[in-house]
């Protein structure tokens, strides 16, 4: 049975105990930095060290009469470490503590991201391999084209799985830029030392200029980025669909014993695992929209970004969490049927060598104009009569004033369209 997704990892880096945790941690590391400059005495730092904490309920109940969250939780911080707690928060503003807080939980959800890209990436590395020689029509428009094989359209797969490591690679680095200067930037009460020290020790780079926050094109363009990923599942997803569908029944995500796939209909086995994956990144891709939006603030800042940041960027890491290890469980499980791709393949009488005749007859001196007239002529009526294509052109007399029989057969060689095949494997490094 396919196990069913289950990550509590993502979602515990947005839980408010890890949130809470971060916003300590860089407060303490502020502390030691100011020790450093000899402005907090050296026994309040280890005071604060010492007990620093909070309790998630103590903050909750503050923050329900003072309407602010970080100073609800300052002010249980305050509690917990008496005098000393005067020299928390100096020279920052709320946003110091917010911005490079959601940095590091950016960080780690990009990072958890990475290593289901790369799990994804192994998978689909192994099926391509497997079905390199798994002949199959290739569709344009949805029209049978020309043969290629399962394992080419997975191997296209890999390579656009490898681009989403690069992009998240690419995201986590844009946003893993932490700020301390102060209420507008200016760094008038913090020190640039302040910012330095603290984002050395969270592994962040210090924002090279900010206003009172970070500037959110860089959130922007992470979301994009795990947009883009989300849309790249959405086609694999939405190809499997097609597939599957009756009449075609190449593949088959996994139905499960016991499974039911439809209420009234006992027959169902319904594509509903990559129905879900094409689903929810639509609405991946919406988060998108919104963290665009999110780049126009007033001035300095102003907080319209704040309540929409809450929802999507947990929302976003969480989704393409979900969709990279569910569609992980799809291949892992995917049926495949050759013969019927091969029957599929042959559905058409032989019409998708079309191409390979036409080249022949051109290669022997026909005019491409004749050539294209002689081959279509005869491939309309092979699909609209079910004839095979092969055998009127060996009965067509314009034709064979151009090629012989043996010089026929050859166009309908299998062969000639996968003599690359492994060409194309070694580029992508599967060979």
């Amino acid at each position: 049975m396919i196990p069913r997704y289950s990550r509590p990892a993502m979602a515990a880096i947005w839980e408010p105990a890890n949130r809470f945790a971060l916003w300590l941690r860089i407060e303490i590391l502020a502390c030691e930095a100011w020790a450093e400059l000899g402005e907090v005495p050296r026994d309040a730092l280890a005071e604060i060290q010492a007990k620093a904490g909070f309790d998630l309920a103590r903050i909750d109940a503050i923050e329900r009469e003072v309407k602010h969250d970080v100073v609800a939780f300052l002010t249980a911080v305050a509690e917990r470490v008496g005098p000393a707690a005067r020299y928390l928060h100096l020279g920052l503003t709320s946003s110091d503590i917010l911005d490079t807080a959601l940095a590091c939980q950016m960080r780690e959800a990009a990072d958890l991201l990475l290593e289901d890209a790369e799990a994804l990436g192994r998978i689909l590395a192994d099926l391509a391999i497997k079905h390199k020689g798994t002949v199959m029509i290739g569709r344009t428009h949805g029209i049978h084209a020309e043969p290629t094989t399962f394992g080419l359209k997975l191997a296209m797969w890999l390579m656009e799985v490898r681009r989403a490591r690069e992009r998240l690679l690419r995201a986590r680095e844009v946003v893993s830029y932490g700020k301390l200067s102060g209420a507008v930037g200016t760094f008038a009460n913090v020190p640039p030392r302040v910012e330095e020290y603290v984002c050395a020790r969270l592994g962040l780079t210090p924002e090279p200029i900010s206003t009172q926050i970070i500037q959110r094109d860089r959130h922007a363009e992470f979301l994009a980025l795990l947009g883009i990923v989300g849309a790249s599942l959405d086609k694999f997803a939405t190809e499997i669909r097609h597939l599957q569908r009756t009449e075609v029944r190449e593949v088959e995500e996994p139905f499960t014993e016991g499974q039911k796939g439809s209420s009234a209909m006992p027959h169902k086995r319904n594509p509903v695992a990559c129905e879900q994956v094409s689903g929810l990144s639509r609405l991946l891709r919406s988060h998108v929209q919104a963290g665009l939006e999110n780049v126009a603030l007033w001035h300095e800042r102003d907080i319209s970004h704040s309540s929409v940041e809450r929802v999507i960027l947990p929302d976003s890491t969480i989704l393409l969490d979900y969709l990279l290890v569910r569609f992980r469980e799809i291949l892992e499980g995917l049926r495949v049927y050759p013969e019927t791709m091969r029957r599929n393949l042959d559905a058409t009488h032989g019409i998708i060598f079309s191409q390979q005749v036409l080249l022949a007859l051109a290669k022997a001196g026909a005019s491409r104009e004749a050539a294209y007239r002689m081959v279509q002529r005869n491939a309309m009526r092979a699909w609209e009569g079910g004839e095979d294509f092969q055998t009127l052109l060996r009965q067509d007399p314009e034709v064979r004033a151009v090629l012989g029989e043996t010089e026929i057969e050859s166009c309908f060689d299998l062969g000639y369209h996968l003599r690359y095949m492994d060409d194309i494997f070694r580029r992508v490094g599967l060979i």
